[in-house]
Parts: C-alpha cells; sequence; structure tokens
C-alpha cells in the first residue's frame, strides 16, 4: 500500500502546479467566477468540501480499479458476483484505501504547490438541498459512509444528473459507493421509480387483457423472444416488448429482428401501442423516451466497473420494463459460462432481487434461472438465429429451445390468466403451433412493423452468408462441453456482435453449432459450421470455435434447461 501511495504521490506531482484537483485549472471555473487563495491547503469549508470530494473521486477510482481486475479474473474463472451489500468484508478495504488517498492528496499538495494554490469551486448548483435537507454531496457523502438513503435523496439525485446540475464524475462517485456500500429493496425500489420518471410510462390502457413481458439477462443463442412473443400474443396474453442489441458476446433481440428485410424496431409511441392492440405484440427498442437516466447512468456504470453491482441492475432492468405498461413480468436469468451470471448462486441473487423489487413496485414478476453453459439452439449470429427462431413457430426447432421457450412461455399464459396451470398453458401453445395461429401473429407483427411476412413460411428470405465452412472433430468420443462463451466471442470476431454500441453488425454471417455436449461424434464429423462471405473470412475463427469443443470418452452430466424457479410467493 505506502508503494502505491508513493507511486500516487509522484503522479499527481507530475501533473503539474495547477492540476492539483478537478476542479484545479482546465477551464474551471468560468471567468467571472470568485477565486479564493490560499496556501498549500485552504482551509474553510470550499477547502474541506473539495479535499473530500475529491479523496472519495480518487478512492473509488482505485477501488473501480480493482474491481475490474477481480470482474476480469471472475469472469475467466466462472465468475462471482460482489460482496451483497450486508457483507462487511470489503469494509477494512474501503477505509485503508480512503486513508491512503486522502494521506497522498494531503502529501501531494504540500510538496507539489508552487506558491500559493488556487482552488476553484465549480459552480455546479450542488449546495441546493434535496428533501431531507442534504446537498447533493452530502447525500454522495451519505452512501460513501453506509447510509440508508431516502427515497427523496435518491429521486433528488436522479434529477440533477438529467438536468445537469449533477457532473458525470459526481455520479460515477455514487455509483462506485453503491458497489461497495450496496442499496437495500427500498433504495431500489426508490432508484428505479426515479430513472422510470426521467422518462414517460407508455399507455396501453386501451390495450385489453392482463399485459405481460418476457426479459432475458443475455446469453449466446438467445433467440426467444423472437418465438414467444407471438406464440403467447396467440394464446391471448398481450405482448409489449421493448428489446435491446447486442453487446459483447451476447446477441440482441433487435438486432435478430432487423436481419428481416424491411423490419423496423423504432417505433413512435402510439404505433407501438396500436400494434399491441391489434395484433397482440409489438417488439421495439428502447427509446429516448423511455428511462433516459437508465441510458446515462449505464454507460457511466460501463466505463467504471460498476456494472456487476445486483442493486444498479435490478434498477436498470426494471426501470425500462415498467416502462413499457406491463402489469407483469417473466425473468429469464441465464446461468452459466455464456451468461452474466457464471454461477447459480449469483444468478439466484440476481433473480430473488428483481422478483422483491418488481413486486414491490406492484407488478407480478416471476423468475426462472435458465442454462447458458453452451449455446442456446444451434444458431449463433443473426439470420441464422431469426431462422430458427421461425422454424419453432412451424413445430421445428432443436429441442433445448424449444423446451426453454415453452417453459417461458408458460409461465406467462399463467400470470396472464389464460392458463391454469403448466399443462394447460403447454396444452394450449401446443394448439398455437400446430393450427398455424402462432406463425399467423408473427406474419402480423412484421408486416405491421414494416417486414417482409413471407419470412415467416419461407425462412430462406432471410440472407445467410453464402460461404460455408466446416470445423470438423479431431478425434471419435462424445462431446463434453461447448464453451458458449468461446462462441459468443467468436460469433463477435467474424461481425455478428459488436464490442462498442455504435458498431454496426453483419446480419449474413454466423456459426451453427452442429454437435451439442453429449453427442456421439466420428472423427472429421461436423462439430460446427461458419456462415462467411469470403472463406479467408474464416481464418482467425475456425481455431476459435475449435477449441470451444472439448471432445471426450464419457457423456457428461445432465444438465436440465430450468434450474430453479423464483416466485413472490
Amino acid at each position: 500500500m505506502a508503494g502505491e501511495v508513493l507511486a500516487f504521490i509522484q503522479a499527481y506531482r507530475g501533473h503539474g502546479g495547477s492540476g492539483l484537483s478537478p476542479h484545479v485549472g482546465d477551464g474551471f471555473p468560468p471567468s467571472d467566477a470568485t477565486v479564493p487563495r490560499a496556501g498549500p491547503l485552504v482551509a474553510g469549508a470550499g477547502a474541506s468540501a473539495d479535499a473530500s470530494a475529491g479523496a472519495d473521486a480518487d478512492a473509488g477510482a482505485g477501488a473501480g480499479a480493482d474491481a475490474d481486475a477481480d470482474s476480469d479474473a471472475d469472469s475467466d474463472a466462472g465468475g462471482s458476483a460482489p460482496p451483497l451489500p450486508d457483507d462487511p468484508s470489503s469494509q477494512p478495504a474501503i477505509a485503508t484505501i480512503s486513508t491512503a488517498i486522502t494521506s497522498a492528496r494531503v502529501i501531494a499538495r504540500t510538496i507539489a504547490t508552487p506558491l500559493p494554490a488556487v482552488l476553484w469551486l465549480r459552480p455546479m448548483g450542488s449546495a441546493t438541498a434535496s428533501a431531507s435537507g442534504r446537498t447533493l454531496v452530502e447525500i454522495l457523502a451519505a452512501k460513501r459512509d453506509g447510509q440508508k438513503l431516502p427515497a427523496a435523496d435518491i429521486g433528488r439525485l436522479v434529477a440533477a444528473l438529467g438536468s445537469g446540475e449533477l457532473a458525470d464524475y459526481q455520479m460515477a462517485a455514487w455509483l462506485m459507493a453503491v458497489y461497495f456500500r450496496g442499496l437495500d429493496d427500498e433504495e431500489t425500489v426508490a432508484l428505479t421509480d426515479a430513472m422510470l420518471a426521467s422518462g414517460r410510462v407508455l399507455d396501453l390502457s386501451g390495450v385489453p387483457g392482463f399485459k405481460v413481458d418476457k426479459h432475458s439477462t443475455g446469453g449466446v443463442g438467445d433467440k426467444v423472444s423472437i418465438a414467444l412473443a407471438p406464440l403467447v400474443a396467440a394464446c391471448g396474453v398481450p405482448v409489449p416488448m421493448v428489446s435491446g442489441r447486442g453487446l459483447g458476446h451476447t446477441g440482441g433481440t433487435l438486432d435478430k429482428l432487423e436481419a428481416i428485410p424491411g423490419f423496423s424496431t423504432q417505433l413512435a409511441a402510439q404505433d407501438f401501442a396500436r400494434i399491441v392492440r391489434d395484433v397482440g405484440c409489438c417488439m421495439i427498442g428502447q427509446t429516448a423516451e423511455i428511462a433516459p437516466a437508465d441510458k446515462r447512468i449505464y454507460a457511466l456504470r460501463d466505463v467504471t466497473a460498476t456494472v456487476e453491482c445486483i442493486p444498479l441492475i435490478v434498477a436498470s432492468i426494471l426501470s425500462k420494463k415498467l416502462a413499457e405498461g406491463i402489469d407483469g413480468l417473466v425473468l429469464d436469468v441465464k446461468v452459466g459460462r455464456g451468461a452474466f451470471m457464471k454461477t447459480e448462486r449469483d444468478a439466484r441473487a440476481l433473480a430473488e432481487a428483481l422478483v422483491r423489487v418488481g413486486t414491490r413496485a406492484g407488478k407480478r414478476v416471476v423468475a426462472l434461472l435458465t442454462d447458458m453453459e453452451s449455446p442456446l439452439g444451434v444458431a449463433v449470429g443473426n439470420a441464422v438465429e431469426t431462422r430458427e427462431a421461425l422454424d419453432l413457430l412451424a413445430g421445428e426447432g432443436p429441442a433445448d429451445l424449444v423446451e426453454c421457450t415453452l417453459c417461458l412461455a408458460a409461465e406467462m399464459l399463467v400470470m396472464g390468466g389464460v392458463a391454469q396451470g403448466d399443462r394447460d398453458a403447454r396444452s394450449r401453445l401446443a394448439s398455437a403451433i400446430g393450427s398455424g395461429a402462432a406463425a399467423a401473429t408473427a406474419e402480423r407483427m412484421i408486416r405491421a412493423q414494416g417486414g417482409d411476412p413471407r419470412v415467416v413460411a419461407d425462412r430462406s428470405l432471410l440472407q445467410v452468408a453464402p460461404v460455408e465452412v466446416v470445423i470438423p472433430a479431431p478425434r471419435a468420443g462424445v462431446v463434453a462441453a461447448v464453451d458458449a462463451l468461446a462462441i459468443g466471442l467468436a460469433a463477435v470476431a467474424m461481425g455478428a456482435g459488436r464490442t462498442r454500441a455504435d458498431q454496426a453488425v453483419d446480419p449474413a454471417v454466423g456459426i451453427l453449432v452442429e454437435a451439442k455436449p453429449g453427442a456421439a461424434v466420428e472423427r472429421g464429423q461436423p462439430l460446427a459450421r461458419l456462415r462467411v462471405r469470403d472463406a479467408r473470412d474464416a481464418d482467425g475463427i475456425a481455431p476459435r470455435v475449435a477449441a470451444a469443443f472439448a471432445v471426450g470418452d464419457a457423456s457428461p452430466p445432465h444438465r436440465p434447461m430450468v434450474l430453479g424457479r423464483i416466485g413472490a410467493d
């Protein structure tokens, strides 16, 4: 720790005489601001606030670096979530880091400041008090110190971020405090409500029936929503669905839907409500009107190593979902190598928090824990996954994809009040597929959203890259494992996914995982097939996909699709 403090002091000195804090130099404050002068350490309330906020920001950055390193290690090892809010194990580390950083700042100012220091006090309005009487800085400090925040303080914080009164770096400091100190259920509900209130809630009062959506925490080959929405709607439960794009190794429903020629995922709120009313389902992307604070906060979480925090995950998911105007929500919390939550323990903790907070927000919520050790289904990509999802509506499709879809759909029918239990729900779902009602609903939804409805019956209309490259089995045996994370990352590398939100995807490329765990293979038999535009495009991808397969002599233990169910009861 002493060496790190010394390094910090040296870096601090190297920044130059004018760069003593985030508020010094670099254009702060505006030219008409009052400039207080003092010696190496500025006395009084202004200096106290700066020293406190600066130390906190620096401590947050240091903790963030540690958290990021831990996160990467956990991911490689199978992953685990950070300590839950009531875990005291992180407190000594927090105190040590805070003390060290504060000491470094004091020493650095004392030995590095040439002549009287100029401390700029940025006029951001953060001295304005919330309903509780606290200023914004005091709210940050309260959570840093582990205090429970009243709803008024959390609402004030989110509103100030939207108005520009709270700077991004101040919100980042609060997010880091939450990462270590946590939020209880009441605080998480308050954060959800505040982010929800930052935009508008879609008015679906004109849509009859109990409206239910499904949300997945993301995985590899997860194309369930494309088949599920029209299937559930065909059974009489309205499905208003706001979906997302792929980022990292997990695919996005919007990217897969946009592989359909002409399909639009950007619709006005009134068109969304009209299609849900007339067709029974509609699938769009998040608009600027839906929980804009969540988008801003997530961008900060993404660059401050605070993504893996259960209360923040819960508020992010629920603020968007509640903005849809739904009555109930079925959650698909993925577990395994290809999932965000690598272990069943972590996934269960997230699912339980989502159910608790969603229920307290006045909605009916159920969560299923589903397997994501290996890719779901055969296809991984965009057009290839949309083809496979539409196969399901024709009574086809891989067994694992069918089972996952039917489990979630059955929960939605029961929640929506059209089925009396799982057996009744599955019977209705089978009838909707067998009669063609589910496929017809998909055609109507696609037509209403500007797409070519013929793709439902003729999946060949979905363009797939023309060149096929086979990944052969290296030996005879049994497929022991297929690493979903490795397959997902390979799909991103070939252009089917993205590593930045502003990147485009190639809808035509993809991977077909033909040998699933437990399958017997002969030497040279295809384990997977790559669909690329040019054979050379597969040169760097083929070895990565081949390495994702483990072929042994014995079958792996059976892993059920559904690992658990969490309900409010």
